[in-house]
């Protein structure tokens, strides 16, 4: 059974989880906005430039017709909601560091800062997974990878056995956040030895092979991870990024 967590080990998450909301709400205005250009036939505007709310003027159509009105209308709200998002994400990345900064030692900000030394693991994802699964007391490996929901859900009938894929058990943000590190890994710690196992087994695959193996890695990843910041014990061949 997994202990409860307290106030405020609860409230540490907030900051990784309202910034993944707000990616998300960036992410959805962007394309809903690209999506609106695309059907008046405007292509390749970048939504995300500095001065994009000035420049909708000068977008013309392939008639040559200025964007319609209320459409226009439309295109500029999302763009202030778009700023208002990338500004709250400042800010929540902001705090964080200053956080980081005042309080090294404090609470988690050990195991964050000691996360965020290997190459590819970023601020954003160590608070993510430290405050998300490793702060947390998991008595061994077998524990961090049911959390993570990174098990697998066999199918047994007789003396047939199939894998059904992962089982929904578990914390599905953890889940998530160990599937995109295990690819960001690959391109990062190309000499380390999670690294090696995983291209050893899909050299020659075919594309559903790799994503399943993905899953391997994720899980050996996530082991390896929790096995660093509870132990020190760095995952083999990993690099770390050089001391501030």
């Amino acid at each position: 059974m997994v202990a409860i967590p307290s106030l405020a080990e609860e409230d540490a998450k907030r900051p990784s989880r309202e910034q993944e909301k707000l990616s998300a709400d960036r992410s959805r205005i962007v394309n809903k906005m690209k999506a609106a250009l695309v059907r008046l036939g405007i292509r390749g505007f970048n939504v995300n430039l500095r001065k994009a709310a000035e420049r909708l003027e000068e977008l013309r159509t392939p008639e040559g017709l200025p964007i319609p009105p209320n459409t226009l209308a439309e295109l500029r709200r999302d763009l202030a909601r778009l700023k208002l998002i990338k500004e709250q994400i400042k800010e929540i990345e902001s705090t964080r560091q200053q956080r980081l900064r005042e309080a090294p030692r404090e609470g988690a900000h050990p195991m964050l800062l000691l996360l965020a030394r290997l190459r590819g693991i970023g601020i954003e994802t160590a608070d993510g997974l430290v405050h998300e699964a490793l702060y947390r007391q998991l008595r061994d490996r077998r524990a961090v990878a049911r959390y993570g929901g990174l098990t697998g859900a066999p199918d047994e009938s007789g003396s047939k056995r199939r894998e059904k894929g992962l089982a929904r058990a578990g914390n599905a943000r953890v889940r998530k956040a160990m599937l995109q590190l295990a690819w960001r890994w690959i391109m990062f710690q190309k000499e380390s030895a999670l690294t090696r196992w995983y291209l050893e087994r899909t050299a020659s695959a075919r594309g559903d092979v790799r994503k399943t193996m993905i899953i391997a890695l994720a899980r050996k990843l996530l082991i390896a991870l929790w096995r660093y910041v509870t132990s020190g014990e760095l995952p083999a061949g990993a690099v770390l990024r050089p001391a501030t």
